[in-house]
């Protein structure tokens, strides 16, 4: 498989009581800086409601985002399927991929939030099966089909999208996962990449193990082809020289983060007592990395055991920290964790290690050589004063 990449997946996730054009500007300036640090990937999500993760459209982010960037690639994460009809949705991207140069990357997913479905008339139990519904009429939509398709929700009626692919066959696209089936079986059934958001869950953690197995079982079975590396999975970092340090940072927003999950939304998981036994309890179950660079590797290594390999290591964007804090943590994974997942300096040691073991040889050739060079000047001024 190919190395690893990383990546962040932003939300994002904005405290109520912050300014939120100042915040979306930092989320620009975040998406920048992993640019010139060499992140490869940034997933920007979609939200309604709930007043945290402000950004209710992700194209008008990406393509804002394209203009101040020049490698980094962009995705949807992820457009909510049974909240767009899907030719408009569909006819967006492609305009999309054209202006991103191809750097777009469409992510798709039912909607997470039940506050957003409900404010749409949209039944959260009928959402696994809109998002399937959507996507057998995408997917062909994408490919240049002509699609006729009817639903209790949308009709299309020799639909066809006028532009035609920048990328090739299509625009990227990948399927969000958490830990039901659902996600592994559509990315298996179309021929898609997965992003698993809660990896580091309890649920989403033992859901790696079969995971994969599900998306490679359905795409034998449809024909498709899916790949390992087009598989990206989401964890929540912060790092800092210490773990002292890194603690000692998230002291900053992480309580807002956890007073939003608590109670606003459902964490996942139960976290009991103070802010700082619900900290631990972050760190210990292995939700989250809150440590060193070692500790993110660490994580990453137990991660590839349990999945088996995996393609991308996406950040979750949480503004635990302040933004300079925030910054540093990703200037530190690039500098010494991403050498290391993707074995960036092992042709580096092994000629410094070559070098020093034969240093002896070396500085002897080189000592001769001196001697050699002095040898030959004097013996030269010699013939030239014997001339004179």
């Amino acid at each position: 498989m190919s190395r690893l990449r990383f990546g962040i997946f932003l939300a994002p996730f904005h405290p109520v009581h912050e300014h939120p054009g100042q915040a979306l500007e930092r989320d620009f300036q975040l998406i920048e800086h992993l640019d010139r640090l060499g992140y490869e990937e940034a997933w920007i999500g979609e939200h309604h409601s709930a007043g945290f993760e402000t950004i209710p459209s992700p194209e008008l982010f990406i393509a804002a985002a394209i203009e101040r960037t020049r490698y980094i690639r962009l995705g949807t994460g992820v457009s909510s399927l049974p909240y767009h009809h899907p030719l408009i949705l569909a006819d967006r991207m492609q305009q999309l991929d054209w202006q991103a140069r191809g750097r777009l990357m469409f992510g798709v997913g039912p909607g997470a939030l039940p506050s957003d479905a409900t404010m749409m008339g949209v039944d959260p139990l009928r959402q696994r099966d809109m998002m399937e519904e959507a996507l057998e009429a995408i997917v062909p939509l994408l490919k240049g089909d002509v699609v006729n398709r009817t639903t209790d929700w949308f009709t299309l009626k020799n639909a066809r999208i006028q532009l035609p692919p920048f990328s090739t066959p299509h625009v990227e696209m990948a399927v969000a996962a958490q830990s039901s089936a659902a996600g592994p079986r559509a990315a298996g059934k179309h021929g898609m990449g997965m992003l698993s958001i809660g990896a580091t869950t309890v649920q989403g953690y033992m859901a790696l193990k079969t995971a994969w197995g599900i998306c490679e079982d359905m795409a034998r079975e449809h024909g498709q082809r899916v790949e390992r590396s087009r598989w990206r999975l989401v964890v929540p970092m912060h790092i800092a020289e210490t773990r002292e340090q890194a603690l000692a940072n998230v002291r900053h927003g992480l309580a807002d983060w956890l007073r939003y999950y608590t109670e606003v939304i459902a964490l996942p998981f139960e976290l009991k007592g103070g802010i700082e036994e619900k900290v631990q309890g972050l760190i210990e179950s292995g939700y989250a990395v809150i440590g060193t660079p070692d500790d993110a590797v660490a994580a990453v290594e137990r991660l590839t055991a349990q999945s088996g390999g995996f393609g991308c290591l996406l950040q979750l964007a949480h503004n635990w920290a302040d933004f300079p804090q925030t910054l540093r943590s990703y200037d530190l994974i690039a500098r010494y964790v991403m050498p290391r997942l993707q074995d960036l300096n092992a042709r580096r040691q092994a000629s410094m290690d070559w070098a020093a073991a034969n240093r002896k040889e070396f500085m002897g050739v080189v000592r001769q050589a001196k001697q050699e060079a002095t040898e030959k000047h004097e013996a030269d001024r010699k013939r030239r004063k014997g001339g004179v």
